[in-house]
């Protein structure tokens, strides 16, 4: 009887898909805001106050919008990713799960 090995490629369902992109952008928001340079730039270019920051983070888009920010600036995708011990192309797959978009097959 041959062994049944998983071959790691079996991708997560879209609830979780969604909900670790949830997470990672929050660790991308936290990261954001530990420094006030990086904080005073993401509300710069959002618009959002700082005193607005609590609302704007419960619009539906505004998870996608911070990892939007963070791998539009390679220097802020490579600095949270060494942070986070996280493949800087995890950002890219969590914005595509949180933008709704299917994940191409391995």
């Amino acid at each position: 009887m041959k062994e049944r090995r998983s071959s790691g490629a079996r991708r997560p369902d879209p609830e979780v898909r969604q909900q670790a992109a949830e997470q990672l952008a929050i660790a991308a928001l936290g990261f954001i805001a530990g420094e006030p340079e990086r904080l005073g730039r993401f509300l710069a270019l959002t618009g959002i106050g700082p005193e607005s920051i609590r609302a704007a983070a419960r619009e539906p888009n505004f998870l996608l919008g911070v990892l939007d920010h963070v791998a539009g600036d390679e220097s802020l995708l490579l600095a949270f990713a060494e942070q986070s011990g996280i493949d800087p192309d995890d950002v890219a797959r969590a914005r595509a799960a949180l933008a709704g978009e299917t994940p191409e097959a391995p």
